[in-house]
């Protein structure tokens, strides 16, 4: 059958061509290497070089043999990492359920900087929308939710964290009719096309209202945020979206003459209650908590 070690040799040797190579790679004497394969062929009973040429080369069962050795050095280490992270009452997985609005770059660093730390733990992220978010914490569809407060009666398990405000900002398309205004009252504004997030639960943003007599809906910011750059509405838009230098050719900040402070709806972090945290899991929560500072 061969051993990890026999076999991690059959794949370096395979891909670097020699079994020079595969020594350098793996750190080995190349007698070690040589010795190792040969063992491996012994136990499998074929042969997986042809050694007659000046550099060995794959036979047609080595080749067949290769995608699965690697798939079992792959699954050996994934098994590795699991046991670790139960050694060490880490969590093995962590599904992270966050608004598209609050993809931050802070929250891309934190996750970075996870991923060199606890390197046993792998982390699932997706984008859900607020409304959704507390649904699938009590539902153990995710272990932390990060979302805009919606205001609602969550069901009893849900445990919240305040850790800051979002400030969102009005815009159109640069081409759009309302970027010729110098500013726009709730009249105007009610005449154009607006476009604004709704869960797939059906649930909306209820900080962020309905203004227009015609609305059109998506599930996240960042098809909000093309559907706007194609002159097909306005919105109200993470103001991150909108300072992005990626973005701000595209959008026109429409001046509100009825709304004279920021729209900043609070942030909360969303746990169960009745689940205990990990080491993992800790880190990441007190991480998160700062990620609007």
């Amino acid at each position: 059958m061969g051993n990890i070690e026999q076999l991690k040799m059959f794949i370096e040797a395979a891909q670097t061509g020699s079994f020079s190579g595969a020594a350098r790679k793996l750190g080995k004497a190349q007698s070690a290497v040589s010795q190792g394969i040969a063992n491996l062929e012994i136990d499998l009973g074929i042969k997986l070089f042809d050694r007659q040429t000046r550099k060995p080369t794959l036979t047609e069962q080595g080749q067949n043999l290769l995608n699965h050795a690697k798939a079992v050095v792959t699954q050996y280490a994934e098994f590795n990492n699991v046991a670790n992270a139960l050694h060490n009452e880490e969590e093995v997985a962590i599904t992270i359920a966050i608004d598209s609005a609050l993809l931050l770059p802070p929250m891309m660093a934190i996750i970075n900087e996870f991923s060199a730390l606890f390197k046993a733990t792998a982390i699932e992220l997706k984008t859900v929308d607020s409304a959704d978010i507390c649904d699938e914490i009590a539902n153990g569809g995710a272990d932390l939710g990060c979302m805009l407060s919606d205001l609602s009666f969550p069901p009893s398990v849900i445990d919240f964290c305040f850790i800051g405000h979002l400030p969102f900002t009005p815009v159109c398309s640069t081409n759009h009719p309302l970027s010729d205004y110098q500013s726009v009252n709730l009249s105007t504004l009610m005449q154009h096309r607006q476009i604004l997030q709704r869960g797939d639960s059906g649930g909306v943003q209820i900080q962020l209202p309905v203004m227009s007599a015609h609305v059109w809906w998506s599930n996240n910011y960042d098809n909000i945020s093309r559907l706007v750059a194609q002159s097909l509405g306005w919105a109200y838009l993470p103001s991150h979206y909108v300072n992005d230098s990626a973005n701000n050719q595209h959008f026109h900040i429409i001046n509100v003459d009825f709304d004279h402070k920021e729209w900043a709806p609070p942030v909360e972090l969303v746990t169960n209650k009745t689940k205990l945290k990990g080491k993992a899991m800790t880190w990441i929560y007190d991480r998160m908590k700062s990620m609007l500072d």
